[in-house]
């Protein structure tokens, strides 16, 4: 029988670091910050199952773990180009195919904003009012943010595929 702890808060360790690194974009603190949520959500385990969210309330603590990252290191925003990219999750893969790597390229031209959305929403699956919560925005910015990257990604492959022929 397994604990509220390894049922419901254990599993959301891949989802948490994929959502620090993609702040972060360093692997050692996306673990750090990651470490830091888990041995939070440790100390706090029996006030979690009383939760109604208690996903939402994992997500707002590594995202308070990656400020305080930044915060201690004199950084307000994430570092650009710094460690090493996510082996599943890069463009330069072998088995990525075209238009995997156009949406690559598509997504470090999208205003931070809306890049965020759309990767929270169609990579790592989080609903609007998880996004919401995770960026401390309205669940309206959320939808507006996401229509308008979705709307320049189609944009952006018609293009590109009109540049082919």
């Amino acid at each position: 029988m397994s604990t509220f702890f390894e049922a419901k808060i254990w599993p959301l360790r891949n989802r948490l670091y994929r959502m620090a690194y993609l702040r972060t974009k360093d692997r050692d603190a996306a673990n750090d910050a990651v470490q830091e949520a888990f041995s939070k959500a440790w100390v706090h385990r029996e006030g979690l199952e009383q939760m109604d969210n208690p996903e939402g309330w994992m997500v707002k603590t590594l995202k308070n773990e990656v400020l305080q990252q930044f915060r201690g290191a004199g950084r307000t925003e994430p570092l650009e180009d710094q460690g090493q990219a996510i082996p599943e999750a890069t463009p330069e893969s072998p088995e990525a195919g075209d238009t995997v790597k156009l949406v690559f390229r598509f997504l470090e031209d999208l205003p931070e904003k809306q890049r965020e959305v759309f990767e929270l929403r169609e990579v790592e699956g989080l609903t609007y009012e998880e996004i919401a919560s995770y960026l401390e925005i309205s669940v309206e910015q959320v939808k507006v943010n996401l229509h308008r990257a979705r709307k320049k990604l189609r944009e952006f492959l018609l293009k590109c595929k009109e540049d082919e022929r």
